[in-house]
């Protein structure tokens, strides 16, 4: 099977030969090409065209041919289109023939959303190799695991050979330093194998600070009236901005139709600019929908800190009008602050009754439906979002954020209770939340996940001098020494002291707990998933000294949560309704029921199973 999705700009192989070239360059009254032939650089005036287009036909050029465009002061560029760049952001781009790839992976036709496990992961430190190759051997054991969707962080041409991928300057293009667009597809092909679904994180509220040349040759490309913390934002709403939203809608039709991704993550919509009406976020959700959403599940899921619960209505069939799901940081940070006692930062919201939040994630969705915020002095964040399905939020304990973001880049379990983390796993992963893994959380892993990158000398000198006036502000950091101590984003250490050690699955006490994540998730497909599939709205929740209980309706009954997260065992505790489906320090005598601390037990009740909730 071969696919390829159609777009108006980059290069476009023709099916009578030769390659088309468009470039939308409204700040340059002329333009030149610039493609490599027979060991020569030759060059081709381009045509412009009306409202700042430049095309120009090469009949000479194929698949494999590098080329850039020439602006009139000589300064050689990169195609913003380009689908491939193997010498790094600021090198020629070559064609690629989307066709070359004979995809193996027709009978794929996705997964409905309520059976998401999601293991977020970076291909640079995934493996020692780290390779979109290397990625695709490890997979079969993440799906042996209980994992059905692999969610890649964002894999766009960065600088560099080292970054995150939140640096990426040309979005269609796959970082070389992972591989080739083939092994790209390779990768998914092998996951699609596997029952396993991939969305791709992309990055959609800026670009790098290193690469993008697009003020050069079209400024038109920014709207200076919204300034962002990467300058002035990209222009989705000012004079021009069809072409920008044109772009960025392509972007998102390209990963789904021509690298049949499953979904995409949008990082950050809280950091676009868009006062138009549809904003941005909802025109390409209802892209990819009446797209490639019409053939088979696809899933858009979201980044924002503001809790916009409208992003994720639902129709009257109870699916997704546009977002499918969002990433639920309240919960992580209520767990965070539950689990590990720290309350810097942005934890202090949730110091107060960390518990209380915690049921109330579960439960609801958001923690922050509306409340003050004192951390982010706002007297109301977010908005009601009980309404919703639990499906309608993907949490976690950990994410590549919440662990990269702090100074030396720790892990949860290095810093947690592990009496109460285990706890808290066993309430994520039992719940009908759409559970999400970071690479490594299923062993414990011990490597730290670094905040790393690649810059040229003058950037990275003040990105490590801004990465350490971050963190001047806590007590611990206050010392010119204790600031020295924070690694080096720049220093190739930090990336490779980021890469997981696979051997470790299989030695204590990592062993332990792989075999409990093995467990918690066999239980959730076997018991719960299969009651998944038409929820509704939210449950109820209830917290007694450090007794947690939750209900939710789901398909057929209720499924009831009931943990200990106090600092002692309770005694007579009432068991939840139903067939117990796990149980984990909970001991039953006559006329007794003892609960350990960090104890946790599951239970289905069954009702009418003809009718939902």
């Amino acid at each position: 099977m071969k696919r390829r999705h159609s777009m108006p700009f980059g290069a476009t192989l023709q099916p009578e030969g030769g390659v088309s070239f468009a470039l939308w360059a409204p700040g340059a009254a002329e333009l030149t090409l610039a493609h490599h032939r027979n060991g020569l650089w030759q060059r081709a005036p381009m045509t412009a065209g009306e409202r700042g287009w430049h095309h120009v036909h090469v009949a000479t050029a194929a698949a494999g041919t590098r080329y850039r465009f020439v602006l009139p002061d000589g300064l050689q560029v990169p195609d913003p289109a380009s689908r491939a760049n193997p010498n790094d952001v600021h090198g020629a781009s070559v064609v690629v023939d989307p066709h070359a790839y004979d995809w193996a992976d027709a009978a794929w036709r996705g997964r409905p959303w309520h059976e998401a496990v999601i293991y977020e992961l970076h291909v640079g430190t995934f493996t020692p190799e780290g390779s979109f190759a290397a990625a695709a051997l490890r997979l079969a054991s993440l799906a042996a695991l209980g994992i059905t969707a692999i969610e890649l962080m964002p894999v766009a041409d960065f600088p560099g050979q080292r970054n995150w991928g939140y640096d990426g300057v040309l979005p269609f293009a796959p970082d070389a330093s992972y591989g080739t667009p083939n092994e790209l597809k390779a990768l998914i092909e092998t996951a699609h194998g596997l029952g396993m679904m991939v969305l791709l994180d992309v990055v959609y509220n800026h670009f790098g600070p290193d690469g993008n040349y697009l003020h050069a040759y079209c400024e038109a490309f920014f709207n200076p009236a919204h300034q962002t913390p990467w300058g002035a934002a990209i222009n989705f709403d000012g004079e021009c901005n069809g072409t920008v939203r044109s772009f960025f809608v392509h972007n998102a039709l390209y990963w789904a139709e021509e690298y049949h991704v499953d979904g995409l993550r949008l990082d950050a919509v809280h950091a676009i600019r868009d006062d138009g009406t549809p904003d941005i976020v909802t025109e390409i959700a209802h892209a990819l929908r009446a797209g490639p959403g019409r053939e088979r599940p696809f899933h858009i899921v979201l980044e924002n800190d503001d809790n916009q619960a409208h992003r994720l209505a639902r129709n009257a069939a109870h699916a997704p009008l546009a977002a499918t799901a969002q990433w639920n940081d309240d919960l992580h940070h209520a767990a965070h602050v539950l689990v590990s006692g720290e309350t810097d930062g942005y934890y202090a919201d949730y110091a107060a009754a960390p518990l209380k939040h915690f049921g109330r994630a579960l439960a609801e969705g958001f923690v922050y439906q509306g409340e003050a915020s004192a951390y982010r002095k706002l007297d109301a964040r977010g908005e009601a979002s009980g309404h919703l399905p639990p499906t309608a939020f993907v949490s976690f304990l950990q994410t590549h954020d919440q662990v990269g973001n702090r100074a030396f880049g720790d892990r949860l379990h290095a810093i947690a209770d592990p009496v109460l983390l285990r706890a808290a796993w066993a309430c994520l992963l039992l719940s009908p939340h759409i559970p999400m893994l970071f690479m490594g959380d299923e062993f414990a892993a011990s490597t730290p996940f670094l905040f790393f990158c690649d810059f040229q000398p003058t950037l990275a000198e003040a990105v490590a001098n801004g990465r350490r006036a971050e963190f001047s502000h806590f007590a611990a950091f206050r010392s010119s020494e204790a600031l020295d101590r924070i690694p080096d984003p720049n220093a190739p250490r930090s990336f490779e002291a980021s890469t997981l050690i696979w051997q470790e699955r299989i030695a204590p006490p990592h062993l332990e707990v792989l075999a409990d994540m093995r467990t918690w998730l066999a239980l959730r497909h076997r018991h719960l998933v299969p009651r998944m599939a038409h929820l509704r709205h939210g449950g109820e929740w209830q917290v007694d000294g450090g007794l947690l209980r939750v209900e939710w309706p789901v398909d057929g009954g209720r499924w009831h949560l009931l943990a200990n997260f106090g600092a002692e065992a309770i005694d007579r505790v009432e068991a939840p309704a139903g067939e117990a489906i796990y149980r984990q320090g909970f001991s039953t005598r006559p006329g007794l029921h003892t609960f350990v601390r960090g104890g946790v037990m599951v239970s289905f009740e069954q009702s009418n199973p003809t009718t939902h909730d």
